[in-house]
């Protein structure tokens, strides 16, 4: 028996929008993998200005007076140093050190917190407030979300009304009210641009959509899907869970966890607060010298590579593509990458397979890897 999904409270507007009929699946719901050309729906990212719909993302709210220690506990930064009205990315790991995920915490008050995430975590949130005076619920269905991302983005916004969004600060919050219509917009993104995420109730979803299409229309406002979405974040360097790494939780082997040290975040993980899940474990791994692996950003001569290609020193295999992806704005084939620790320095020259298809057969070739930073993309404008 095949599972019913279920349809976004946006769904109405944007299904007749969806020229090539490109769906796929998110956290129990329908979503768009692709609106009409790539390339259109790409240069609105870094061009104008770009909608997403990420109502599918989960969303718990943390609340009650030791909400804030719950919180503190969970994730690896200190919250104390997270405002009210600001937001934070974190990830979160089990005891071993291993992370389960990483998403966005927003604080909505001195002992009142929502955190984002794209996998379902209640039993893991409930197990950390055990013992707390603090209440985990899961708030998903009542909220709807979408991602205006792109250097037109701030001018979408004041055309829609709010003219005050000049004064939101990057991973600030706040909430407005146009003509009735409440919502709350964060200074967040995944595409590593500037652009906001606004959150509605789902019956004002439909109302939103409206009136962001109809203020975006001579800022060259367009609907994306899912694949240039993953493009977008690729040059930000953004990690995606179970493609960039695998969540402890599910992991089938130790090898395949990765610790926050092993997926770039050493500056997310704050060892002066108090006790959080793996803390201990993530002292010793940095004490004995870090992680067994790390993930870097390559910079590829010639043929992008698939997903999980091998990687090369000499005749050692050394690591793999987890990411991959032709920058249109970079000129550039670029890929994320988890490599054997001794093999992370920037400037390393690396080896990865290459698979295509020529002619009828399959045929291999080696392109050039060169190890360097992940955030391939990050202008200015996305924190200005």
């Amino acid at each position: 028996m095949t599972d019913v999904l279920l349809q976004t409270p946006f769904h109405s507007r944007i299904a007749p929008l969806c020229r090539t009929n490109l769906w796929e699946r998110w956290s129990g719901y329908t979503t768009v993998t692709q609106f009409y050309s790539e390339t259109e729906e790409y240069f609105a990212i870094r061009n104008t200005a770009s909608l997403y719909d990420i109502s599918p993302m989960i969303k718990y709210r943390l609340s009650g007076p030791d909400a804030a220690r719950v919180v503190n506990r969970l994730i690896t930064r200190d919250i104390a140093r997270c405002a009210v009205g600001q937001a934070f990315y974190s990830p979160w790991c089990n005891g071993a050190g291993k992370v389960i995920e990483e998403g966005t915490i927003f604080r909505l008050g001195e002992n009142d917190f929502r955190i984002n995430c794209a996998e379902h975590q209640l039993t893991w949130f409930e197990a950390t407030a055990y013992g707390f005076d603090a209440a985990v619920s899961d708030v998903s269905q009542e909220i709807a979300g979408l991602a205006l991302q792109g250097p037109s983005a701030r001018l979408v916004l004041e055309a829609f009304g709010l003219e005050d969004i000049r004064k939101l600060r990057y991973f600030r919050l706040a909430e407005f009210e146009v003509d009735g219509l409440k919502v709350t917009v964060s200074r967040t993104g995944y595409t590593g641009d500037l652009g906001y995420e606004l959150w509605v109730s789902p019956r004002d979803a439909e109302a939103l959509w409206d009136r962001l299409v109809a203020a975006g229309g001579i800022h060259g406002l367009r609907p994306i899907g899912s694949r240039v979405l993953n493009a977008a974040r690729i040059e930000a360097g953004n990690i995606l869970i179970n493609v960039d790494y695998v969540a402890a939780n599910k992991a089938l082997r130790e090898s395949q966890a990765r610790s926050p040290f092993g997926l770039a975040l050493d500056w997310a993980v704050n060892f002066k607060k108090d006790h959080f899940n793996g803390r201990s474990a993530l002292l010793a791994e940095r004490a004995a010298g870090g992680p067994p692996k790390r993930l870097v950003g390559l910079d590829i001569t010639g043929r992008r590579p698939a997903s999980g290609a091998y990687l090369y020193d000499g005749k050692r295999e050394v690591g793999q593509v987890t990411s991959a992806a032709w920058s249109p704005i970079l000129k550039k084939n670029i890929a994320l990458a988890t490599v054997d620790a001794r093999y992370a320095a920037t400037g390393r020259k690396l080896m990865v397979d290459i698979y295509y298809l020529k002619e009828i057969t399959q045929a291999r070739i080696e392109a050039t890897a060169t190890v360097v930073d992940p955030h391939f993309f990050q202008p200015s404008r996305r924190r200005d």
